[in-house]
C-alpha cells in the first residue's frame, strides 16, 4: 500500500481554476464513493477549502492511483486533463505525509500560521470516516497530522496574532478605504468567515455593519456574539436594497454560483455610484463580469497576497521551529507505517501457536477425564494462554521496534522459515 496526495492550492492555481475544483461538503459522500470505485484506490479523503483542494488516497499502485484521481478531478471540474495538469501537484508517501502535517500546522496556508485550517483538517477526517473513505492508514495519517498541528500551535508562537483570510480581507479594505468608521459595510453570509470579518471590522473601527443571510436565525446567532455593536440583519432577498446604501461589501458564502453579477448591480446601482466588493469565497460569489463596471472595484482571495506578504516575514523564524516539530511527528508515523510490514508475519505466528495450543489443550483435557476437565478447564486454559503470550511477547516487540528495514525483513524471513509460515496467503487481511 502507498499513500499519495493529488491537489492544487493558491500556490499552483488561480481562483478561477480552484473554484472549478471545489467540492462542497454535500458532495463529499458521492465523491469519496466515486474515488473508491476505481480499481487502485483503497482509501480516500477530500480536503476542500477556499485555498486548496487535496485528495489523499491509499493506493495499491501509486502511478495508477494518481492517474485515477486526476481522471476524477477532470470529470468533476469539466476541465480536460491537459488543461488541469499544470495546476496539480502530486506527492507520494513521506512527502504526502509531511505535506498534510504542514497543512494542519498552517505552514502551507496563504496566511502563514493560519489557525482555521486545523479545524478543516479535523472535519475532513470526520467526513472521511463518516463516508467510509478513511480506513486504517488514512485514519492514522490524519490523527498524526492533527497531533502535529496541535503541537505547533502549543509549542511555538506561530499562531500568535496570526491573521486569517478574513482579517487579511479587512486589512485590504483598510488600505483601500481611509476611514472604515464612516463606511457602510455589508457582509453576505453568516458562517465562520463572516464572524471573523465582523470581529476584525469592529477592531478596525467599523460601526455600520449589515449582515445578509438566507436564514435570519443564522444571522441572529452571529449577531449575538457581538452584543457591544448594533449589527443590522437582513435576509438575502433584501440584497438589492442593501447594495444601494453600501460602500463596501464582503461576500463569504458557500454558494457554488455567483450571487452578484453585472446585471444585478446595474439594476440596483446608480451608474456613478462607487462600490467596493471583496469576495473571499471559493467558488467566487462575484461574477467576473462585474469588473466591467466602471465605478465598482472587485477583489478576490488572490488579491490578498500582497497584504499577507507583510505579515509573513515576522513568522518565518517561528515556521522553522515548527518544521523541526513536524519531523518528530513524521518519524512517529514512519515507525507506525514500518510496523505494518510485520503484521502479517506476527498474525501468522500467533495463529499457528494458538492452533497448536488448542490442539494440545484438547488432548490433555481428554486424558484428564471429563470430571477433572470440567472443574479445572478454565484454569488450564488461562495457564496455556499465559505461556503462549509470554513466549510471543519479546519476538513481537523486537520485530515491531526494529528500525533497520533490512534487518527487520531478515528477522521476519527467519521466523517464516523456522515456523513454516505462509503470510502471503493472508496478506490481504493485514492492512
Amino acid at each position: 500500500m502507498n499513500i499519495a496526495v493529488v491537489g492544487l492550492s493558491h500556490k499552483t492555481a488561480p481562483v478561477e481554476v480552484r473554484e472549478k475544483l471545489s467540492i462542497p461538503e454535500h458532495q463529499h459522500e458521492a465523491a469519496i464513493a466515486h474515488l473508491q470505485s476505481y480499481s487502485h484506490i483503497e482509501e480516500a479523503a477530500i480536503l476542500s477549502t477556499c485555498n486548496r483542494l487535496e485528495i489523499y488516497i491509499v493506493t495499491t499502485e501509486s502511478e495508477h492511483g494518481v492517474r485515477e484521481v486526476t481522471q476524477f478531478l477532470s470529470e468533476h471540474s469539466k476541465l480536460p486533463i491537459p488543461a488541469l495538469r499544470p495546476h496539480l501537484f502530486v506527492l507520494l508517501h513521506q512527502d504526502a505525509v509531511m505535506h498534510l502535517m504542514r497543512v494542519a500546522a498552517g505552514l502551507d496556508s496563504l496566511v502563514l500560521g493560519e489557525g482555521q485550517i486545523l479545524a478543516q483538517v479535523k472535519h475532513t477526517h470526520k467526513l472521511g470516516q463518516q463516508y467510509k473513505g478513511v480506513g486504517r492508514i488514512l485514519n492514522q495519517l490524519f490523527k498524526q497530522a492533527i497531533s502535529a498541528g496541535k503541537r505547533v500551535r502549543t509549542e511555538t508562537s506561530i499562531g500568535t496574532g496570526a491573521v486569517s483570510i478574513s482579517s487579511a480581507a479587512v486589512e485590504l479594505a483598510q488600505i483601500k478605504v481611509p476611514n472604515l468608521a464612516a463606511c457602510r459595510v455589508a457582509i453576505i453570509g453568516a458562517g465562520k468567515m463572516a464572524r471573523l470579518l465582523v470581529q476584525h471590522l469592529i477592531s478596525k473601527g467599523a460601526v455600520q455593519i449589515c449582515i445578509l443571510n438566507r436564514s435570519l436565525e443564522r444571522a441572529e446567532e452571529l449577531a449575538s456574539q457581538f452584543t457591544e455593536t448594533q449589527l443590522k440583519l437582513c435576509l438575502l432577498s433584501e440584497l438589492s436594497e442593501v447594495l444601494t446604501c453600501s460602500d463596501l461589501v464582503f461576500t463569504s458564502t458557500a454558494s457554488t454560483q455567483p450571487i452578484l453579477d453585472r446585471a444585478k448591480l446595474e439594476n440596483c446601482l446608480e451608474p456613478t455610484q462607487p462600490l467596493m466588493l471583496i469576495d473571499i469565497s471559493v467558488p467566487r460569489n462575484v461574477d467576473a463580469d462585474v469588473n466591467d463596471l466602471e465605478c465598482v472595484q472587485v477583489f478576490n482571495v488572490d488579491d490578498l497576497k500582497a497584504v499577507v506578504a507583510q505579515n509573513q516575514e515576522s513568522r518565518r523564524q517561528m515556521a522553522m521551529e515548527a518544521e523541526a516539530l513536524l519531523e518528530d511527528e513524521l518519524d512517529a508515523f514512519d515507525v507506525w507505517w514500518r510496523s505494518l510490514e510485520t503484521v502479517t508475519t506476527i498474525s501468522c505466528l500467533r495463529e499457528k501457536i494458538e492452533t497448536i495450543r488448542e490442539q494440545e489443550l484438547e488432548k490433555a483435557l481428554s486424558r484428564l477425564g471429563s470430571e477433572f476437565a470440567e472443574k479445572h478447564q478454565e484454569i488450564i486454559e488461562a495457564l496455556t494462554r499465559g505461556i503462549v503470550n509470554k513466549i510471543l511477547h519479546d519476538p513481537m516487540v523486537q520485530l515491531r521496534a526494529q528500525q533497520d528495514i533490512e534487518a527487520r525483513r531478515r528477522a521476519m524471513q527467519s521466523l517464516e522459515m523456522l515456523f513454516n509460515l505462509n503470510p502471503e496467503a493472508r496478506s490481504g487481511e493485514a492492512i
